[in-house]
Protein backbone atom coordinates (compact mmCIF):
# COMPACT_ATOMS: atom_id res chain seq x y z
CA UNK A 1 0.00 0.00 0.00
CA UNK A 2 1.17 3.77 -1.05
CA UNK A 3 0.74 6.82 0.30
CA UNK A 4 -1.33 7.79 -2.95
CA UNK A 5 -4.08 5.85 -1.02
CA UNK A 6 -4.08 8.68 1.77
CA UNK A 7 -7.57 10.17 1.02
CA UNK A 8 -9.25 6.77 1.05
CA UNK A 9 -8.57 7.01 4.83
CA UNK A 10 -10.09 8.64 7.79
CA UNK A 11 -8.01 10.22 11.01
CA UNK A 12 -8.06 6.90 12.60
CA UNK A 13 -7.29 5.23 9.69
CA UNK A 14 -3.94 6.77 8.73
CA UNK A 15 -3.17 6.98 12.71
CA UNK A 16 -3.17 3.18 12.33
CA UNK A 17 -0.62 3.02 9.09
CA UNK A 18 1.68 5.01 11.64
CA UNK A 19 1.17 2.96 14.39
CA UNK A 20 1.94 -0.03 12.36
CA UNK A 21 4.86 1.10 10.54
CA UNK A 22 2.89 1.18 7.32
CA UNK A 23 3.65 5.32 7.06
CA UNK A 24 5.70 7.53 8.66
CA UNK A 25 4.39 11.26 9.52
CA UNK A 26 6.58 12.84 7.34
CA UNK A 27 5.41 10.80 4.69
CA UNK A 28 1.54 11.56 5.49
CA UNK A 29 2.38 15.57 5.79
CA UNK A 30 4.26 15.56 2.61
CA UNK A 31 0.91 14.07 0.75
CA UNK A 32 -0.97 16.73 2.56
CA UNK A 33 1.34 19.47 1.57
CA UNK A 34 1.45 18.24 -2.05
CA UNK A 35 -2.90 17.71 -1.72
CA UNK A 36 -2.79 20.99 -0.25
CA UNK A 37 -0.77 22.64 -3.22
CA UNK A 38 -2.98 20.71 -6.21
CA UNK A 39 -6.24 21.57 -5.33
CA UNK A 40 -6.39 24.51 -2.86
CA UNK A 41 -5.75 27.07 -5.68
CA UNK A 42 -9.18 26.17 -6.97
CA UNK A 43 -11.41 25.88 -3.42
CA UNK A 44 -9.01 28.57 -1.41
CA UNK A 45 -9.82 26.28 1.53
CA UNK A 46 -6.60 26.86 3.45
CA UNK A 47 -5.06 30.61 3.99
CA UNK A 48 -1.36 30.21 5.85
CA UNK A 49 0.51 27.22 6.08
CA UNK A 50 3.24 26.22 9.16
CA UNK A 51 5.01 23.44 7.09
CA UNK A 52 8.30 24.33 9.23
CA UNK A 53 6.47 24.32 12.36
CA UNK A 54 4.84 20.90 11.55
CA UNK A 55 8.70 19.35 10.57
CA UNK A 56 10.17 20.55 13.33
CA UNK A 57 7.74 19.05 15.74
CA UNK A 58 7.77 15.54 14.04
CA UNK A 59 11.66 15.80 14.38
CA UNK A 60 11.34 15.85 17.93
CA UNK A 61 9.02 13.08 18.45
CA UNK A 62 5.13 13.60 18.49
CA UNK A 63 3.02 13.07 21.45
CA UNK A 64 1.99 9.07 21.61
CA UNK A 65 -1.95 9.79 21.51
CA UNK A 66 -4.72 8.42 19.29
CA UNK A 67 -4.14 10.56 15.95
CA UNK A 68 -0.26 10.10 16.56
CA UNK A 69 1.50 11.52 12.85
CA UNK A 70 -1.92 12.69 11.36
CA UNK A 71 -2.56 16.12 9.21
CA UNK A 72 -4.47 18.39 10.64
CA UNK A 73 -5.62 22.20 10.03
CA UNK A 74 -7.39 24.69 12.46
CA UNK A 75 -9.67 27.60 12.02
CA UNK A 76 -8.48 31.01 11.23
CA UNK A 77 -10.88 31.72 14.67
CA UNK A 78 -11.12 30.87 18.17
CA UNK A 79 -8.76 27.69 18.15
CA UNK A 80 -5.24 30.22 18.28
CA UNK A 81 -1.86 28.92 18.22
CA UNK A 82 1.53 30.40 20.12
CA UNK A 83 3.34 32.57 17.19
CA UNK A 84 0.74 31.72 14.50
CA UNK A 85 -1.31 34.82 12.80
CA UNK A 86 -4.87 34.43 13.86
CA UNK A 87 -6.68 37.38 11.80
CA UNK A 88 -10.36 36.24 12.33
CA UNK A 89 -10.62 36.74 8.47
CA UNK A 90 -10.38 40.72 9.11
CA UNK A 91 -8.32 42.87 7.78
CA UNK A 92 -8.93 45.05 11.09
CA UNK A 93 -6.84 41.60 12.95
CA UNK A 94 -4.15 40.86 10.18
CA UNK A 95 -1.81 41.26 12.76
CA UNK A 96 -2.51 39.53 15.66
CA UNK A 97 -0.23 37.03 16.62
CA UNK A 98 -1.28 35.13 19.86
CA UNK A 99 1.55 34.44 22.04
CA UNK A 100 0.46 30.77 23.76
CA UNK A 101 -2.33 28.34 22.47
CA UNK A 102 -5.75 28.13 23.77
CA UNK A 103 -6.50 24.79 25.27
CA UNK A 104 -8.20 22.86 22.67
CA UNK A 105 -5.05 23.38 20.82
CA UNK A 106 -2.60 21.84 23.46
CA UNK A 107 -5.15 18.70 23.45
CA UNK A 108 -5.01 18.48 19.32
CA UNK A 109 -1.44 18.53 19.66
CA UNK A 110 -1.42 16.13 22.37
CA UNK A 111 -3.37 13.70 20.22
CA UNK A 112 -0.46 13.47 18.05
CA UNK A 113 -2.13 15.50 16.03
CA UNK A 114 0.69 17.24 13.05
CA UNK A 115 -1.26 20.95 12.39
CA UNK A 116 0.24 22.31 9.39
CA UNK A 117 -1.88 25.07 8.54
CA UNK A 118 -5.21 27.26 8.84
CA UNK A 119 -8.19 27.47 7.26
CA UNK A 120 -10.35 30.38 5.92
CA UNK A 121 -13.23 31.98 7.69
CA UNK A 122 -15.96 35.13 7.43
CA UNK A 123 -14.95 38.23 9.00
CA UNK A 124 -15.07 37.56 13.04
CA UNK A 125 -17.39 34.00 11.59
CA UNK A 126 -20.29 36.09 11.70
CA UNK A 127 -21.47 34.59 7.81
CA UNK A 128 -22.64 31.30 7.11
CA UNK A 129 -20.83 31.85 3.66
CA UNK A 130 -16.98 31.95 3.39
CA UNK A 131 -15.98 34.99 1.66
CA UNK A 132 -13.91 37.24 3.60
CA UNK A 133 -12.58 40.29 1.29
CA UNK A 134 -9.17 39.89 3.56
CA UNK A 135 -8.56 35.92 1.38
CA UNK A 136 -11.35 35.74 -0.77
CA UNK A 137 -13.94 33.17 -0.91
CA UNK A 138 -13.60 29.36 -0.33
CA UNK A 139 -15.37 27.32 -3.22
CA UNK A 140 -16.85 23.98 -2.76
CA UNK A 141 -15.18 20.83 -3.70
CA UNK A 142 -18.60 19.33 -5.23
CA UNK A 143 -19.48 22.47 -7.21
CA UNK A 144 -16.75 25.42 -7.45
CA UNK A 145 -19.39 27.82 -7.78
CA UNK A 146 -20.73 27.11 -4.75
CA UNK A 147 -20.53 28.43 -1.52
CA UNK A 148 -19.13 25.00 1.54
CA UNK A 149 -20.91 27.86 4.00
CA UNK A 150 -19.50 29.43 7.33
CA UNK A 151 -18.23 30.03 9.43
CA UNK A 152 -16.04 26.66 8.98
CA UNK A 153 -15.88 26.78 5.26
CA UNK A 154 -12.93 26.64 4.91
CA UNK A 155 -12.09 23.64 7.04
CA UNK A 156 -15.11 21.23 5.31
CA UNK A 157 -14.02 22.69 2.16
CA UNK A 158 -10.58 20.85 3.02
CA UNK A 159 -11.99 17.58 4.36
CA UNK A 160 -14.15 17.45 1.73
CA UNK A 161 -11.16 17.55 -1.15
CA UNK A 162 -9.55 14.98 0.90
CA UNK A 163 -6.60 17.36 2.39
CA UNK A 164 -7.31 16.28 5.47
CA UNK A 165 -9.02 13.30 6.85
CA UNK A 166 -10.38 15.88 9.50
CA UNK A 167 -9.98 20.28 11.08
CA UNK A 168 -11.09 22.24 13.36
CA UNK A 169 -14.17 23.64 13.32
CA UNK A 170 -16.27 26.45 15.67
CA UNK A 171 -20.01 26.88 15.65
CA UNK A 172 -21.90 29.62 17.25
CA UNK A 173 -24.93 29.53 15.15
CA UNK A 174 -24.53 26.29 12.60
CA UNK A 175 -20.77 26.82 11.44
CA UNK A 176 -19.68 23.53 12.04
CA UNK A 177 -22.94 21.37 10.75
CA UNK A 178 -23.80 23.69 8.02
CA UNK A 179 -20.42 23.52 6.31
CA UNK A 180 -20.80 19.80 7.21
CA UNK A 181 -23.87 19.53 5.40
CA UNK A 182 -23.01 21.64 2.39
CA UNK A 183 -19.51 19.46 2.06
CA UNK A 184 -21.05 15.99 3.02
CA UNK A 185 -19.67 15.68 5.99
CA UNK A 186 -19.98 15.08 9.76
CA UNK A 187 -20.26 17.98 11.47
CA UNK A 188 -21.03 17.66 15.44
CA UNK A 189 -21.99 20.48 17.72
CA UNK A 190 -20.89 19.07 21.35
CA UNK A 191 -23.11 20.33 24.27
CA UNK A 192 -22.12 23.37 25.76
CA UNK A 193 -19.20 22.61 28.35
CA UNK A 194 -18.13 19.38 26.51
CA UNK A 195 -14.88 20.72 24.68
CA UNK A 196 -13.12 23.23 26.45
CA UNK A 197 -12.51 27.14 25.26
CA UNK A 198 -10.74 29.46 26.25
CA UNK A 199 -8.39 30.19 28.52
CA UNK A 200 -6.86 33.21 26.47
CA UNK A 201 -10.26 34.17 24.34
CA UNK A 202 -13.80 34.89 26.29
CA UNK A 203 -16.80 32.74 25.75
CA UNK A 204 -17.97 34.71 23.15
CA UNK A 205 -21.48 35.04 22.23
CA UNK A 206 -22.36 34.52 25.54
CA UNK A 207 -21.40 31.08 25.61
CA UNK A 208 -23.28 30.36 22.24
CA UNK A 209 -20.37 28.91 20.48
CA UNK A 210 -19.15 24.84 20.80
CA UNK A 211 -15.93 23.54 19.27
CA UNK A 212 -15.20 20.44 17.66
CA UNK A 213 -14.24 19.10 14.43
CA UNK A 214 -15.78 18.64 10.89
CA UNK A 215 -14.75 14.40 9.50
CA UNK A 216 -15.67 11.98 6.88
CA UNK A 217 -16.29 9.78 9.14
CA UNK A 218 -18.47 8.98 12.52
CA UNK A 219 -15.65 7.33 14.46
CA UNK A 220 -13.25 10.24 13.61
CA UNK A 221 -15.81 12.74 15.55
CA UNK A 222 -16.18 10.12 18.35
CA UNK A 223 -12.34 9.27 18.86
CA UNK A 224 -11.34 13.27 18.33
CA UNK A 225 -14.21 14.37 20.84
CA UNK A 226 -12.57 11.93 23.51
CA UNK A 227 -8.93 13.15 22.72
CA UNK A 228 -10.26 17.07 23.81
CA UNK A 229 -12.92 17.08 25.96
CA UNK A 230 -13.19 17.07 29.95
CA UNK A 231 -12.54 19.86 31.89
CA UNK A 232 -9.91 22.20 33.28
CA UNK A 233 -9.37 24.60 35.74
CA UNK A 234 -9.97 28.15 34.14
CA UNK A 235 -13.12 26.24 32.54
CA UNK A 236 -16.24 28.43 33.11
CA UNK A 237 -18.73 25.68 31.83
CA UNK A 238 -18.73 22.05 33.05
CA UNK A 239 -20.22 18.33 32.42
CA UNK A 240 -20.20 15.54 34.11
CA UNK A 241 -18.20 13.20 32.46
CA UNK A 242 -19.46 10.50 29.70
CA UNK A 243 -20.30 6.67 31.24
CA UNK A 244 -17.36 5.24 28.39
CA UNK A 245 -15.44 6.51 25.79
CA UNK A 246 -17.57 8.31 22.99
CA UNK A 247 -15.50 6.06 20.43
CA UNK A 248 -16.81 2.90 22.35
CA UNK A 249 -20.09 4.00 21.91
CA UNK A 250 -20.07 3.98 17.84
CA UNK A 251 -19.77 -0.09 18.53
CA UNK A 252 -23.23 0.01 20.80
CA UNK A 253 -26.33 -0.65 19.35
CA UNK A 254 -28.22 2.32 20.10
CA UNK A 255 -31.78 0.30 20.91
CA UNK A 256 -35.19 1.50 19.87
CA UNK A 257 -35.67 5.59 19.97
CA UNK A 258 -38.15 7.99 20.13
CA UNK A 259 -37.20 9.76 16.94
CA UNK A 260 -39.18 13.33 16.66
CA UNK A 261 -39.22 15.03 13.07
CA UNK A 262 -40.96 18.22 11.57
CA UNK A 263 -41.81 19.54 7.97
CA UNK A 264 -41.68 22.86 9.54
CA UNK A 265 -39.54 25.35 8.03
CA UNK A 266 -37.76 26.47 11.23
CA UNK A 267 -36.42 29.92 10.64
CA UNK A 268 -37.04 30.10 6.95
CA UNK A 269 -40.19 30.74 4.79
CA UNK A 270 -41.10 27.44 3.25
CA UNK A 271 -39.66 24.05 3.03
CA UNK A 272 -37.09 23.78 0.46
CA UNK A 273 -38.68 20.37 -2.02
CA UNK A 274 -35.05 19.12 -1.80
CA UNK A 275 -35.36 19.05 2.38
CA UNK A 276 -39.21 17.60 2.14
CA UNK A 277 -37.63 14.70 0.25
CA UNK A 278 -34.35 14.28 2.54
CA UNK A 279 -36.73 14.27 5.49
CA UNK A 280 -38.94 11.70 4.05
CA UNK A 281 -35.67 9.11 2.61
CA UNK A 282 -34.09 9.26 6.27
CA UNK A 283 -37.32 9.26 8.79
CA UNK A 284 -38.04 5.63 5.97
CA UNK A 285 -34.82 4.49 6.81
CA UNK A 286 -34.88 5.25 10.56
CA UNK A 287 -37.89 3.19 10.52
CA UNK A 288 -36.45 0.20 9.16
CA UNK A 289 -34.22 0.18 11.71
CA UNK A 290 -36.55 -0.18 14.22
CA UNK A 291 -36.96 3.42 15.74
CA UNK A 292 -40.03 4.96 16.73
CA UNK A 293 -41.29 7.94 14.90
CA UNK A 294 -43.18 10.80 15.68
CA UNK A 295 -44.17 14.03 13.91
CA UNK A 296 -43.66 17.13 15.44
CA UNK A 297 -44.49 21.06 15.12
CA UNK A 298 -41.50 22.88 16.25
CA UNK A 299 -42.40 25.42 19.35
CA UNK A 300 -40.46 28.30 17.20
CA UNK A 301 -41.89 32.11 16.82
CA UNK A 302 -39.24 32.84 14.07
CA UNK A 303 -39.74 36.69 14.73
CA UNK A 304 -38.69 36.82 18.19
CA UNK A 305 -35.79 34.26 18.27
CA UNK A 306 -34.27 36.00 15.13
CA UNK A 307 -34.58 39.45 17.03
CA UNK A 308 -33.24 38.23 20.77
CA UNK A 309 -30.08 36.37 18.80
CA UNK A 310 -29.30 39.33 16.22
CA UNK A 311 -29.45 41.40 19.30
CA UNK A 312 -26.84 39.20 21.40
CA UNK A 313 -24.33 38.61 18.07
CA UNK A 314 -24.65 42.41 17.58
CA UNK A 315 -23.24 43.42 20.98
CA UNK A 316 -20.81 40.52 20.63
CA UNK A 317 -19.71 41.77 17.42
CA UNK A 318 -19.41 45.69 18.92
CA UNK A 319 -17.51 44.33 21.89
CA UNK A 320 -14.66 42.46 19.56
CA UNK A 321 -14.25 45.72 18.15
CA UNK A 322 -13.32 47.76 20.98
CA UNK A 323 -10.98 44.33 21.95
CA UNK A 324 -8.81 45.75 18.91
CA UNK A 325 -6.77 48.37 21.12
CA UNK A 326 -6.03 45.54 23.28
CA UNK A 327 -5.08 42.49 20.66
CA UNK A 328 -3.63 44.75 17.40
CA UNK A 329 -2.90 48.02 19.58
CA UNK A 330 -5.50 50.43 17.59
CA UNK A 331 -9.22 51.26 17.34
CA UNK A 332 -10.96 49.70 14.72
CA UNK A 333 -12.14 51.98 11.76
CA UNK A 334 -14.49 51.27 9.09
CA UNK A 335 -11.65 50.91 6.53
CA UNK A 336 -10.64 48.07 8.14
CA UNK A 337 -13.93 46.21 8.82
CA UNK A 338 -16.55 45.05 6.43
CA UNK A 339 -19.63 46.61 5.97
CA UNK A 340 -22.31 44.30 7.39
CA UNK A 341 -19.68 43.37 9.98
CA UNK A 342 -19.45 47.47 10.78
CA UNK A 343 -23.48 47.39 10.99
CA UNK A 344 -23.51 44.93 12.99
CA UNK A 345 -21.41 46.95 15.70
CA UNK A 346 -22.61 49.77 15.23
CA UNK A 347 -26.30 47.91 16.02
CA UNK A 348 -24.30 46.11 19.09
CA UNK A 349 -23.08 49.96 20.62
CA UNK A 350 -26.78 50.87 19.40
CA UNK A 351 -28.42 49.23 22.27
CA UNK A 352 -28.23 50.05 25.77
CA UNK A 353 -27.31 47.16 28.50
CA UNK A 354 -30.80 46.63 29.50
CA UNK A 355 -31.49 46.18 25.61
CA UNK A 356 -28.81 43.37 25.69
CA UNK A 357 -29.81 42.21 28.98
CA UNK A 358 -33.55 41.37 28.17
CA UNK A 359 -32.13 39.96 24.36
CA UNK A 360 -30.12 37.10 26.43
CA UNK A 361 -33.54 36.84 29.10
CA UNK A 362 -35.46 35.93 26.01
CA UNK A 363 -33.21 33.76 24.74
CA UNK A 364 -32.69 31.87 28.38
CA UNK A 365 -36.97 31.68 27.75
CA UNK A 366 -37.07 30.68 24.75
CA UNK A 367 -34.04 27.73 25.81
CA UNK A 368 -35.99 26.80 29.41
CA UNK A 369 -39.30 26.04 27.41
CA UNK A 370 -37.46 24.26 24.42
CA UNK A 371 -36.00 22.42 26.64
CA UNK A 372 -39.01 21.55 28.05
CA UNK A 373 -40.94 20.45 25.27
CA UNK A 374 -37.95 18.18 23.78
CA UNK A 375 -37.51 16.27 26.85
CA UNK A 376 -40.07 13.71 25.55
CA UNK A 377 -38.03 11.96 23.11
CA UNK A 378 -34.81 11.12 22.71
CA UNK A 379 -33.78 12.63 19.28
CA UNK A 380 -35.09 15.42 17.04
CA UNK A 381 -34.73 15.00 13.22
CA UNK A 382 -34.85 18.32 11.22
CA UNK A 383 -32.50 19.07 7.60
CA UNK A 384 -29.68 20.91 8.46
CA UNK A 385 -29.82 23.76 6.26
CA UNK A 386 -32.77 25.44 4.39
CA UNK A 387 -31.29 25.66 0.77
CA UNK A 388 -28.99 23.66 -1.08
CA UNK A 389 -25.57 25.42 -0.92
CA UNK A 390 -26.01 28.39 -2.47
CA UNK A 391 -24.02 30.12 -5.39
CA UNK A 392 -20.84 32.10 -4.51
CA UNK A 393 -21.84 35.96 -3.91
CA UNK A 394 -25.19 35.14 -2.94
CA UNK A 395 -24.59 37.48 -0.15
CA UNK A 396 -22.96 40.48 -1.79
CA UNK A 397 -24.64 43.44 -1.14
CA UNK A 398 -26.03 45.34 -4.50
CA UNK A 399 -24.59 49.02 -4.88
CA UNK A 400 -27.76 50.73 -3.77
CA UNK A 401 -28.50 48.05 -0.83
CA UNK A 402 -24.96 49.11 0.03
CA UNK A 403 -25.48 53.12 -0.47
CA UNK A 404 -28.76 52.65 1.84
CA UNK A 405 -26.75 50.38 4.57
CA UNK A 406 -24.22 52.78 5.03
CA UNK A 407 -26.61 55.57 5.12
CA UNK A 408 -28.45 54.08 7.74
CA UNK A 409 -25.15 52.60 9.81
CA UNK A 410 -24.11 56.38 9.74
CA UNK A 411 -26.85 57.80 11.76
CA UNK A 412 -27.17 58.85 15.73
CA UNK A 413 -27.82 55.09 18.15
CA UNK A 414 -31.25 56.24 18.69
CA UNK A 415 -32.26 56.76 14.91
CA UNK A 416 -30.51 53.64 14.14
CA UNK A 417 -31.96 51.29 16.92
CA UNK A 418 -35.55 52.80 15.15
CA UNK A 419 -34.34 51.20 11.92
CA UNK A 420 -33.31 47.89 12.93
CA UNK A 421 -36.14 45.90 11.55
CA UNK A 422 -33.96 47.01 8.30
CA UNK A 423 -31.21 45.81 9.22
CA UNK A 424 -32.22 42.15 10.13
CA UNK A 425 -34.26 41.74 7.12
CA UNK A 426 -30.65 42.67 5.00
CA UNK A 427 -29.20 39.80 6.84
CA UNK A 428 -32.73 37.55 6.23
CA UNK A 429 -30.69 35.20 3.76
CA UNK A 430 -28.30 33.94 6.76
CA UNK A 431 -31.87 32.77 8.58
CA UNK A 432 -33.17 31.57 5.25
CA UNK A 433 -29.94 29.11 4.98
CA UNK A 434 -29.13 28.25 8.35
CA UNK A 435 -33.01 27.92 10.14
CA UNK A 436 -32.53 24.91 12.21
CA UNK A 437 -28.59 24.97 13.48
CA UNK A 438 -29.73 27.87 15.68
CA UNK A 439 -31.57 26.28 18.38
CA UNK A 440 -29.07 23.98 19.69
CA UNK A 441 -26.46 27.05 20.48
CA UNK A 442 -29.09 28.83 22.22
CA UNK A 443 -30.00 25.75 24.58
CA UNK A 444 -27.05 24.48 24.53
CA UNK A 445 -27.87 21.03 23.42
CA UNK A 446 -25.82 18.51 21.03
CA UNK A 447 -26.38 18.48 17.45
CA UNK A 448 -24.63 16.51 14.56
CA UNK A 449 -25.43 17.15 10.63
CA UNK A 450 -25.25 13.56 8.73
CA UNK A 451 -24.49 13.50 5.13
CA UNK A 452 -28.11 11.69 3.73
CA UNK A 453 -28.89 13.44 1.00
CA UNK A 454 -27.70 15.05 -2.36
CA UNK A 455 -29.81 16.74 -4.62
CA UNK A 456 -30.45 16.18 -8.28
CA UNK A 457 -27.74 18.20 -9.56
CA UNK A 458 -25.45 16.20 -7.26
CA UNK A 459 -25.18 18.17 -4.02
CA UNK A 460 -25.02 17.21 -0.70
CA UNK A 461 -27.27 18.73 1.62
CA UNK A 462 -27.37 17.01 5.41
CA UNK A 463 -29.76 15.84 8.46
CA UNK A 464 -29.72 17.24 11.56
CA UNK A 465 -30.13 14.75 14.62
CA UNK A 466 -30.22 17.21 17.98
CA UNK A 467 -30.07 14.95 21.80
CA UNK A 468 -30.72 16.40 25.20
CA UNK A 469 -28.08 17.72 26.60
CA UNK A 470 -25.00 16.03 27.67
CA UNK A 471 -26.25 12.93 25.92
CA UNK A 472 -23.43 12.65 22.45
CA UNK A 473 -23.76 8.90 23.35
CA UNK A 474 -27.16 8.53 21.91
CA UNK A 475 -26.09 10.86 18.71
CA UNK A 476 -23.05 8.41 18.43
CA UNK A 477 -24.63 5.59 18.77
CA UNK A 478 -27.46 6.16 16.19
CA UNK A 479 -25.14 7.93 13.81
CA UNK A 480 -22.60 4.70 13.64
CA UNK A 481 -26.07 2.91 12.82
CA UNK A 482 -26.88 5.45 10.17
CA UNK A 483 -23.51 5.26 8.42
CA UNK A 484 -23.36 1.67 7.88
CA UNK A 485 -27.42 2.03 7.18
CA UNK A 486 -27.40 5.07 4.92
CA UNK A 487 -23.54 5.04 3.92
CA UNK A 488 -21.90 7.43 2.51
CA UNK A 489 -18.12 6.93 2.76
CA UNK A 490 -17.69 6.39 -1.63
CA UNK A 491 -19.13 9.39 -2.68
CA UNK A 492 -16.64 11.91 -3.37
CA UNK A 493 -16.43 15.86 -4.46
CA UNK A 494 -15.67 15.98 -7.65
CA UNK A 495 -12.79 18.33 -6.50
CA UNK A 496 -10.91 16.21 -4.71
CA UNK A 497 -7.50 15.63 -4.34
CA UNK A 498 -5.27 12.13 -5.21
Amino acid sequence: MGIREYGEFDALGLAELVRSGQASPAELLDEALERTAAVNPRINAVIHLMERRARDEIAAGLPDGPFRGVPFLVKDLMTAGAGEPMSFGSRLFRDYVPAEDEELTRRYRRAGLVIFGKTNTPELGVSNVTEPELFGPTRNPWNLERTPSGSSGGSAAAVAARIVPAANANDGGGSIRTPASNCGLVGLKPSRGRNPTGPLAPDIWFGMIGEHVVTRSVRDSAAMLDATAGDYPQQLMKLPAPERAFLEETARDPGHLRIAFSFDPGLAGVLHPENRAAIESTTAGLAKLGHDLIEVRLPLAADDFVAGYAALVSADVAATLRHAKQLVGRDATRAEVELATWILARLGEAQSAADVTGALWSMQEFARRWLQWSSGFDVLLTPTVGVPPMPIGAYAFSKTKRAALKFLASLPARALLSQRPKFIESFAKVFEAAPYTMVANVTGQPSMSLPLHWTTDGLPMGMLFTARTGDEATLFRLAAQVEQAMPWKDRRALHSAG
